[in-house]
């Protein structure tokens, strides 16, 4: 009987360290996660800034003049289309605005 108790002690006892070490173990994960959070949303952020830099109109426009050889249309170049859809009366819905620049350039050119 005592041999029983001994064990059933020592089971305890195993029990307890197990426990308290599982809990430090699992603090060291949180505190990584934590860091590595804090890393992901610093990228966030830079990708954030670094999207808009290359997204701004300003940007493009000079990227599409300078590399890209483009230009804004020129007056008569650009056809509106106003479409509505079929089957709808035309009153209370808003009409549909598609402007279109038109192709002047020779064939084989895009």
């Amino acid at each position: 009987m005592k041999t029983v108790t001994v064990f059933l002690g020592l089971c305890l006892v195993f029990v307890f360290v197990w426990e308290r070490v599982d809990v430090v173990r699992i603090g060291y994960q949180i505190e990584r996660l934590k860091r590595d959070k804090t890393v992901l949303e610093r990228q966030r952020d830079e990708l954030r800034v670094k999207f808009s830099t290359l997204s701004a109109s300003d940007r493009i426009a000079k990227l599409a003049t300078e590399k890209l050889g483009m230009s804004l249309p020129q007056q008569g170049q650009i056809i509106v289309v106003q479409s509505r859809p079929s089957g709808v009366p035309p009153s209370g819905i808003a009409l549909v605005e598609l402007k279109v620049a038109r192709n002047d350039l020779p064939s084989g050119r895009f």
